[in-house]
């Protein structure tokens, strides 16, 4: 039983933390993006900054979901 505890932790481990590196990935990303793109004004921009800021990835999501689209 004790063999199998470490390999059920890797297995477990790896993908969650693959997941966080891609969903921080995607948190930069779209914060740059923002921050970056000529198509929003100095208000949007601030708005959507704040907006990914505090919501993390789900800001990150709903910006590019949301203004990506503009």
């Amino acid at each position: 039983m004790h063999a199998i505890a470490p390999l059920f932790s890797l297995v477990i481990n790896f993908p969650v933390g693959i997941l966080g590196i891609l969903a921080f990935a995607l948190w930069i990303w779209a914060l740059v993006n923002a921050l970056t793109n000529p198509r929003l004004s100095g208000g949007e921009k601030i708005a959507w900054v704040l907006v990914i800021i505090f919501l993390n990835v789900l800001g990150a999501l709903i910006y590019l979901l949301v203004a990506r689209r503009k």
